[in-house]
């Protein structure tokens, strides 16, 4: 269940979207995969700030997270009372902004690759939950997931969960810290609060290296993606995750 999407506005409408001060240079992403770092806007002393994290939540308690599965979708029905999300869900709601999510549908012995988007092309967030994990050696990482739910239509076409997409009306009260679980869990009911179209677009998407906007062109127009070199992670001496930013 999306495991991938996409975000291709400029940064100066993202930023007049979502209204934090920063003025961060993104680029273009058109296949955003987990441990990858991604936009999240958080509130901070009222005011909204635009970070990046680790897509792939790590509880605080985690010792090692080589041995904790890597968690990109928190199950919306149950955040608030899991161990693992529950105080994120009271004190760590953020947003994940998006234009483009990915979704498989098996046929036959083949998976299909759907683009799902607002027919006018326009941004959403997803409603998520981080949390800073700090490593043995003192270092922090902040990291992300979004909430997911039983997917109406069309999703349910071709699967049957989605990313809870939040109605910007609830965009402010969803991160206001004084907002209650009772009420942050209400916010985000029904899970899907705008229009969507589903596009089936090239298995080019399945290879997380190619990023371009040949990726989202409908299948059957599609030309093929040009081979990408494989991004090279610096060593980790410690034998974990490497930088957020290799």
């Amino acid at each position: 269940m999306c495991g991938r999407y996409a975000i291709k506005t400029i940064p100066e409408v993202m930023q007049a979207a979502f209204g934090y001060e920063e003025r961060p240079n993104f680029p273009p992403r058109y296949n955003i995969a987990p441990t990858q770092p991604v936009p999240v806007v958080t509130i901070d002393q009222g005011r909204r700030r635009f970070v990046l994290m680790r897509w792939g939540f790590i509880p605080g308690w985690v010792k090692d997270p080589k041995e904790f599965p890597l968690v990109i979708n928190v199950r919306s029905e149950t955040a608030r009372e899991k161990p693992s999300f529950r105080a994120a869900f009271t004190r760590r709601r953020a947003l994940m902004p998006a234009d483009a999510f990915y979704e498989w549908h098996r046929e036959g012995k083949v998976k299909m690759p759907y683009m799902i988007r607002r027919p006018d092309g326009g941004l959403f967030a997803f409603p998520a939950l981080w949390e800073t994990w700090i490593s043995p050696d003192g270092s922090e990482v902040d990291t992300v997931a979004m909430l997911t739910a039983e997917a109406p239509a069309p999703v349910a076409a071709i699967h049957h969960r989605t990313p809870v997409i939040l109605d910007p009306a609830n965009w402010n009260e969803w991160l206001a810290p004084e907002t209650t679980p009772e009420r942050a869990a209400a916010l985000i009911e029904p899970p899907v609060q705008t229009e969507l179209e589903l596009v089936p677009i090239s298995s080019a998407v399945n290879r997380v290296a190619n990023d371009g906007p040949e990726l989202q062109e409908p299948a059957g127009q599609a030309t093929p993606a040009p081979p990408a070199e494989p991004r090279r992670r610096k060593a980790d001496p410690k034998g974990g995750q490497g930088s957020l930013f290799d």
